[in-house]
């Protein structure tokens, strides 16, 4: 059985002084988590570069689940990060198709169609559940107008939840994707069958 993910900084230092101090809760009791040794390493290719991530473990001493923890940069199941994958939506969102997404964000033609296959068929629970969090986030939400497609309204939704996470915890996450966001926000499972959406930390986005 695949250990759970849980989303974290892309500052691996961070992460590892936050799990001796017991600073990272388990999401499933809130426990305490502690380092568990690591997942198998994975190659991660950027917009300009490629590197080798080896991917933290941690356990819970409440309920004894072990999570695998995931930088927000990273998609599950997926080799590139979620800016990348994020600018072929977004592409897609304006009408490209796969062929020219690809040609432009510089992946094989099959990446870019794999994508837009996946979140096409979860379009519209991601823009479900992205408007509800726009509305916890925001006092007054920004009514979003249609898009055109089921996909580019998916892909509105998650960009107001980015432009919304950047206004309440100002300048400490504005370096953040809304791509990144939507990391968080799912666990990192945006592109997965049935993305499960998270509640984002009030104190924490991640």
């Amino acid at each position: 059985m695949e250990a759970p993910l849980l989303t974290v900084g892309v500052d691996q230092v961070e992460v590892e002084a936050r799990l001796v101090s017991g600073a990272l809760a388990c999401p499933e009791c809130e426990g305490r988590l502690s380092r568990w040794g690591y997942a198998r390493p994975r190659v991660v290719r950027g917009a300009q570069r490629r590197w080798r991530l080896r991917p933290r473990r941690a356990w819970c001493a409440g309920c004894g689940t072990t999570h695998v923890l995931l930088p927000l940069a990273c998609l599950a199941r997926r080799a590139d990060v979620a800016v990348v994958v994020g600018a072929g939506l977004v592409l897609a969102a304006a009408g490209w198709g796969h062929r020219r997404v690809a040609e432009r964000i510089g992946r094989p033609e099959g990446t870019a169609r794999g994508w837009l296959r996946r979140f096409r068929a979860s379009a519209e629970p991601v823009r479900v559940a992205f408007t509800v969090l726009l509305v916890v986030l925001e006092a007054q939400p920004p009514v979003l107008a249609p898009a055109g497609s089921p996909l580019g309204d998916a892909v509105n939704a998650v960009l107001a939840v980015g432009v919304a996470v950047t206004a309440r915890w100002g300048p400490g996450v504005g370096a953040v994707s809304p791509w990144e966001v939507a990391c968080a926000v799912t666990g990192g499972r945006l592109l997965a069958p049935h993305p499960t959406p998270v509640a984002i930390n009030t104190s924490r986005p991640w």
